[in-house]
């Protein structure tokens, strides 16, 4: 990846904690909920309650694969989809979408 991109993260991101099955590992990356048009907060109702529908979405240089889970602020997301962009055959970054779950981190 392009050092630039990470002198971008490690000056502007935001730190996390990457949870898979090989272990865990701190990172910087850009996470920030994706903004809709809507005001209100997006939900639909399942029989175990609400389900806060917000997407967010993630920029970095740490590949993160569907099923990861990251632990950013006390919060835990999920990463739905991701994949990683390139500059023509130059790989640059890895964009993933994620949900919040509802466990929380002391």
């Amino acid at each position: 990846m392009n050092g630039w991109i990470e002198r971008l993260l490690e000056r502007y991101g935001q730190t996390a904690v990457l949870h898979r099955s090989g272990g865990d590992t701190a990172l910087r990356a850009f996470l920030q909920p994706l903004c809709r048009q809507e005001e209100r907060v997006p939900s639909a109702m399942t029989a175990l309650g609400a389900l806060d529908e917000r997407v967010w979405l993630y920029l970095g240089v740490t590949a993160v694969e569907p099923g990861d889970r990251l632990v950013w602020n006390g919060e835990t997301y999920r990463v739905r989809s991701s994949r990683e962009r390139h500059l023509g055959d130059v790989p640059l970054y890895w964009q993933a979408f994620l949900v919040r779950t509802k466990e929380r981190t002391a």
